[in-house]
């Protein structure tokens, strides 16, 4: 859940929105002035956030990805059994 919270009321509640981004997975966006000025997530979020931006950001990559959803899309798939059988080969 996205929560808004002033900096000023932020401060008495840190411990509060710390625990709550940690343990109901939240997240802050904490304004100064009626300005967003930062956003608070917990840790794995944020690197969660960063590893999708690192991924949209290699073309190649999504390029992979999106050739990959085409095939499936066109049921161009191997079951579990078969990818046993071939990786048994290798």
């Amino acid at each position: 859940m996205v929560n808004t919270i002033t900096l000023k009321a932020l401060r008495p509640e840190l411990p509060a929105v710390i625990r709550d981004i940690d343990i109901k997975l939240d997240r802050y966006i904490v304004t100064k002035r009626g300005r967003p000025v930062a956003v608070m997530m917990g840790v794995d979020d944020y690197e969660g956030v960063m590893e999708t931006m690192e991924i949209l950001s290699d073309k190649a990559l999504m390029k992979r990805i999106k050739k990959a959803q085409r095939q499936i899309e066109e049921g161009k798939t191997v079951s579990l059994e078969e990818l046993r059988k071939k990786l048994e080969n290798v």
